[in-house]
């Protein structure tokens, strides 16, 4: 297997899944590869600028459903929206109840459906009334929500990129990344990052390690099921599945670390 320096993986994951400023120098699969290993990287970055976001309208006097919502809001900013975009179009296609290319026509739509707006009101506010219950039992809990909810959604598009998972289209994002990273790669990644969410979680006392290594399974659970439904529905996956998968994986994330 071609090797990809590690700075190109890099670049092809903040290229692609943010709007930092990085430029993406190569755009192959070998740097498909690299970028998807490195996903849950710019995850960590947004969820770190999300919690310091959240955290300085606390130092500033506001109080914890204000720093939920802007703390909600950064991941949506880093991304232009795309992930809520992707969520979006997901919901319509398969609300639509259509064939798999049917359901594709309608994803493709620069509008935003029922199914589409309902879905995306829930999600939001479920993510919204998580952290600020996060941020009112403390901050910490608040701001290690924000970086681990962040983490795990971009590890859920690292084991969706895994072998074996088919595009739906031949072309976009999607069809760029579908299959490129190998099965165990995503399985040890999966582990590093259980690993350092289970480290990070010692601050939340006893029993926090538990409570983000849960959070972190729990966010890759429900991703796979979402993506087990779009490949019997759509045949693969799209761009628009993997915004879909992130924001379902930060969701359960969230709700996790506040059960816990």
């Amino acid at each position: 297997m071609p090797r990809t320096p590690l700075p190109d993986g890099l670049r092809f994951a903040f290229g692609t899944l943010t709007v930092l400023p990085v430029g993406v120098t190569r755009w192959d699969r070998d740097a498909a590869r690299a970028g998807m290993l490195c996903a849950p990287v710019a995850g960590l970055v947004v969820g770190l600028l999300a919690a310091a976001t959240g955290l300085l309208l606390l130092v500033l006097g506001a109080g914890p459903l204000l720093a939920a919502a802007a703390t909600a809001a950064v991941p949506a900013v880093l991304t232009r929206g795309l992930h809520l975009d992707g969520l979006a179009d997901t919901a319509d296609g398969l609300g639509s109840g259509r064939p798999a290319e049917e359901a594709l026509a309608v994803m493709k739509r620069s509008d935003i459906g029922p199914f589409g707006v309902v879905t995306l009101l829930f999600v939001l506010l479920a993510q919204v009334a998580a952290l600020a219950e996060a941020y009112g039992a403390s901050w910490t809990r608040g701001a290690l929500a924000a970086v681990v909810s962040a983490t795990a959604a971009r590890l859920a598009l690292t084991l969706a990129a895994r072998t074996g998972v088919p595009p739906a289209r031949p072309e976009g994002l999607g069809a760029a990344v579908a299959g490129t990273v190998p099965v165990r790669a995503a399985l040890l990644t999966t582990a590093a990052v259980t690993g350092a969410a289970a480290a990070a979680g010692t601050l939340l006392g006893t029993y926090g390690p538990l409570s983000a290594a849960l959070a972190v399974l729990a966010a890759c659970g429900a991703a796979h099921l979402l993506l087990a439904h779009c490949l019997r529905r759509l045949g693969g996956v799209t761009g628009d599945v993997f915004g879909a998968l992130a924001e379902t994986a930060a969701t359960a994330a969230l709700v996790v670390l506040v059960l816990g």
